[in-house]
């Protein structure tokens, strides 16, 4: 003959047998999330190195079609809500192309870069080095601060909008 005590019934209704089921199920729901809390970070940080990575190779890849006057390049990644900002004002999307039409750029060096994410955006902000002429201005090469922002569409990622903070004097 069997135990009663041993059967489905008098495990979960024995209050004692309940508490102590209840307490192994915390216990084993606690240990579930402080292990995947734990990996957390590792997962944070590879995301953070990707996104990293990602917002360099975009700017820069905006950088080299700008050198290599790549407007057909550019005009393909920018978007139509596109828009800019220089010392002289803003720009929209067919302005700040006229302007990257007549822009010389000659050697330049990116540094001091920064990147964030937040969902489908990419912000990038950094310190440009650049041989440039604006507006038919020779601008000097010290470094100036720059921020580009990118936007992950069905069609890849999108120049969306441009900060130029250097000035022309």
């Amino acid at each position: 003959m069997r135990d009663p005590t041993c059967s489905l019934e008098a495990r979960f209704s024995n209050p004692i047998r309940k508490e102590a089921n209840m307490h192994m199920v915390k216990l084993a729901l606690i240990t579930a999330l402080t292990l995947g809390f734990a990996a957390l970070p590792a997962v944070a940080g590879e995301n953070v190195a990707t996104d990293k990575s990602l917002g360099e190779k975009l700017v820069r890849q905006v950088w080299t079609d700008m050198k290599n006057l790549d407007v057909a390049s550019l005009e393909k990644t920018m978007t139509k809500g596109f828009q800019s900002v220089h010392e002289y004002g803003s720009l929209d999307r067919e302005q700040e192309i006229a302007l990257i039409k007549e822009v010389k750029v000659g050697k330049y060096s990116l540094s001091d870069i920064k990147v964030t994410r937040d969902g489908p955006v990419i912000v990038v902000t950094y310190l440009a080095s650049v041989e440039e002429t604006i507006k038919g201005k020779r601008l000097h090469m010290k470094p100036a601060p720059r921020l580009s922002v990118f936007l992950k569409t069905d069609g890849g990622w999108k120049w969306l909008a441009h900060a130029n903070l250097h000035g022309l004097k």
